[in-house]
C-alpha cells in the first residue's frame, strides 16, 4: 500500500499544477515564458534526478529503442498537455474550470486507452459506462455554473 503515498503526492502536485501555472503565466506576462519555466522544472526534476540515480547505480546502458521511443512519446504527451493547458488559460480559461475538465476528461481517455492496449479479461461492469455519463454531466455542470471572473 506504499504506492498510495505516491498517488497522494501526485494528487496534491497535479491538483495545484493549474492554479500555480496560471499564476506564473500572469506574473510572467506570457504563456511561452511560463511554458519555458515548466520545461526547466521538468529538466531539473525529470532529467537530472533519474540521470544521477541511474549513473550512481551503473544503469545508464541497455536502453532499448522500443521502450525508449514509447517513454519519449509519453513525455511528449505530457508536454502537449501542458501546452494545451497554457493555451486554455491564454484564451480565457481559468483554473477553476479548466483543471476540473482536464482531470475529469483525462481519466475517461485513460480507461478507454487502457482497455484498448490491455484488453480486460472480462467485459467491463455496465456501471463503468454510467461513470462515463456522470463525468460528462459533471463537466457540463462545471461549465454551466463556473464562477465569473
Amino acid at each position: 500500500m506504499t504506492w498510495l503515498i505516491f498517488v497522494f503526492g501526485a494528487i496534491c502536485a497535479w491538483g495545484m499544477y493549474g492554479v500555480i501555472l496560471h499564476l506564473g503565466q500572469i506574473q510572467l506576462g506570457s504563456p511561452l515564458r511560463a511554458l519555458l519555466c515548466v520545461g526547466i522544472a521538468y529538466f531539473l526534476i525529470a532529467v537530472l534526478v533519474p540521470l544521477g540515480s541511474l549513473w550512481s547505480q551503473g544503469q545508464l546502458q541497455d536502453f532499448n529503442s522500443k521502450g525508449t521511443g514509447t517513454a519519449i512519446l509519453a513525455g511528449a504527451l505530457g508536454a502537449i498537455g501542458a501546452i494545451c493547458i497554457i493555451w486554455a488559460f491564454k484564451t480565457g480559461g481559468r483554473p477553476v474550470y479548466v483543471m476540473p475538465l482536464v482531470f475529469g476528461g483525462a481519466p475517461l481517455i485513460n480507461v478507454i486507452a487502457s482497455m484498448v492496449l490491455h484488453p480486460p479479461k472480462t467485459a467491463p461492469n455496465p456501471l463503468l459506462f454510467i461513470g462515463f455519463l456522470f463525468v460528462a454531466v459533471g463537466a457540463s455542470l462545471v461549465l454551466y455554473f463556473k464562477p465569473s471572473s
